[in-house]
């Protein structure tokens, strides 16, 4: 089953709840987070998921996208998120098993991100304890980005590893994603979705997101 998870870096911030209760029909609401460090850009923390977290149950996919993400996992996790992941390029390598090992110990399934310029054998070493890879299909800190073609063989060789692991991991894609790039990352091997812009932007959420769902 292909899950999409609508990023609401492209909601509209005046009518946030409604925004969230349009996007409804999706299996998780994606939410950025953005330090100015990691990336150029500042998105929104903690007192944001919090308020997020009391208007709906949907699945909170968490991405931090902020230098030494493990300093904040426990914060994050405790305000409500489902699913936590960082960036592996974000975090010293001997402390990336620890901060997987924290995210489980709090409850909350773990992913671990690759910028588009990282190698996929970045992940290989963490890949029996995800419950989550996400590949960049832009890079990280702005909305509305072209998709990076060649990143359809990284999905391929990450879907590769996941079924030749036997883990239970689901493959994710962040990044330029519309009903002709969802397709690509469909039969790349990808089973998860965020799309921001081309589902905030439809006139009908809930029939796009479907569409999306079945590229």
């Amino acid at each position: 089953m292909i899950k999409i998870a609508p990023s609401i870096l492209a909601a509209d911030f005046t009518k946030l709840g409604e925004d969230i209760k349009s996007v409804s029909s999706a299996d998780y609401l994606h939410f950025d987070v953005m330090d100015g460090m990691f990336v150029n850009n500042i998105s929104f923390g903690i007192p944001v998921l919090k308020s997020v977290r009391k208007v709906t149950d949907m699945i909170l996919d968490v991405h931090l996208m902020i230098e030494t993400p493990s300093r904040y996992i426990k914060e994050f996790a405790e305000a409500g998120a489902d699913i936590i992941t960082f960036h592996v390029e974000a975090e010293k390598p001997e402390n990336i098993h620890t901060t997987i090992n924290e995210i489980h110990m709090l409850g909350k399934k773990a992913g671990l991100s690759v910028k588009p310029q990282t190698p996929a054998k970045r992940i290989l070493p963490y890949i029996n304890l995800l419950d989550l890879v996400l590949v960049m299909t832009v890079e990280p800190g702005y909305g509305g980005q072209e998709f990076i073609s060649s990143m359809l063989t990284k999905i391929k060789e990450l879907r590769n590893v996941i079924d030749g692991s036997g883990v239970n991991c689901e493959l994710e894609v962040d990044g330029g994603i519309n009903p002709e790039t969802a397709r690509q990352c469909v039969e790349a091997g990808s089973n998860v979705l965020v799309a921001g812009i081309d589902v905030f932007n439809a006139t009908d959420r809930a029939a796009h997101i479907e569409k999306l769902r079945n590229p």
